[in-house]
């Protein structure tokens, strides 16, 4: 019989240390945060197993018991919260009582279009598929002077609007409870004027080139290149393919009218009868067919010289350039399989 006290006391403590390590962060070193919506008349159940499925806490059960003993169980709020794995249950109890969100970072790669952009934010919890792109197509931004007067798309094909080309990829911080596709997308603009009209203004004007133009192109660069180096060198034989009346040949802008971003184009692709198509249309497409980084802009707005007139990538990404089409079709037979 004297066993059995050492038995329990030995169980009460095994359950305490199991508690207590439940309570704690499932990942202290990551700290991105994950928007986690907590609906209106959720139970602390409910609650326990959305936070377990995302891997936010050790144990639904543990989260389930802390939130009753302390107290919290009935005062866990509605909303929209930035938790990450890093933070521990007492944490998240907290930060989903206070109700208050908590502001995340949001990074908007180099080369999205606006349709990609509209994605990434609906994945992360932000607004639903399809605000995005409808603002971008219906909301206001008169107040960017920049911005072309006209739309090239449509709503329906969520390609050519004003907006694509000068939404600046960088990293945003965003609070899920205050997020408005509009303001998000005024931001990026923002930046855009920050970092390219006003940071140039002079270097655009010495180029005698229009800034649209310019955009357009540092899209191109953008879909074209691999690698930092090339970029300036790609843009010089691409403005100097314009300059000649040459057709441009960028099946990445088929690419974007089509909406195939990565699948091989067939015979009937690269024959579409479009002002998008490139390979049969002179001139720059319509529109920038995606968000160029600065490092695109500026080999843009500075193309290097060379005696090139033809490029491409093998499958490794190492560029090859060619001065005849003869040698760009050896290149061909040589680098693409």
């Amino acid at each position: 019989m004297k066993k059995f006290p050492l038995l329990l006391l030995g169980i009460v403590i095994l359950s305490l240390l199991w508690f207590w390590h439940a309570l704690s962060p499932v990942d202290s070193s990551n700290a991105k945060n994950i928007p986690v919506t907590i609906e209106q008349g959720s139970s602390v159940s409910a609650i326990a197993i959305k936070l377990s499925s995302a891997n936010l806490i050790r144990s639904a059960f543990a989260f389930k018991m802390y939130a009753r003993f302390t107290g919290n169980a009935g005062s866990l709020q509605a909303g929209v919260f930035a938790l990450n794995p890093a933070m521990s249950t007492r944490n998240i109890v907290e930060t989903i009582v206070s109700g208050k969100s908590q502001e995340f970072l949001v990074t908007i790669p180099e080369g999205f279009t606006v349709a990609d952009i509209d994605r990434l934010l609906a994945s992360k919890g932000l607004g639903k598929e399809g605000d995005i792109i409808d603002c971008a197509f219906r909301c206001d931004f008169s107040t960017f002077e920049f911005l072309p007067e006209k739309t090239a798309g449509t709503r329906e094909q969520g390609i050519g609007s004003r907006l694509e080309g000068y939404l600046f990829p960088d990293t945003y911080s965003v609070s899920p409870t205050d997020y408005v596709p509009k303001f998000f997308l005024e931001r990026m603009l923002g930046t855009f004027r920050k970092r390219i009209v006003t940071a140039h203004e002079d270097d655009i004007k010495k180029s005698g080139r229009i800034l649209a133009d310019l955009v357009t192109m540092s899209s191109l660069v953008e879909s074209e290149s691999r690698h930092a180096e090339e970029r300036a060198v790609v843009a010089g034989i691409l403005w100097k393919r314009l300059k000649n009346h040459v057709v441009l040949g960028v099946d990445a802008t088929t690419r974007y009218v089509l909406g195939k971003k990565t699948e091989p184009l067939t015979k009937a692709d690269v024959e579409t009868d479009s002002p998008y198509n490139t390979r049969r249309r002179q001139g720059l497409p319509p529109t920038p067919i995606t968000n160029a980084g600065e490092s695109s802009f500026l080999a843009a707005l500075k193309p290097k010289d060379s005696p090139y007139w033809y490029y491409l990538h093998d499958a490794t990404g190492m560029i090859h350039y060619a001065v005849t089409n003869d040698e760009h079709n050896a290149n061909k037979a040589k680098y693409i399989r």
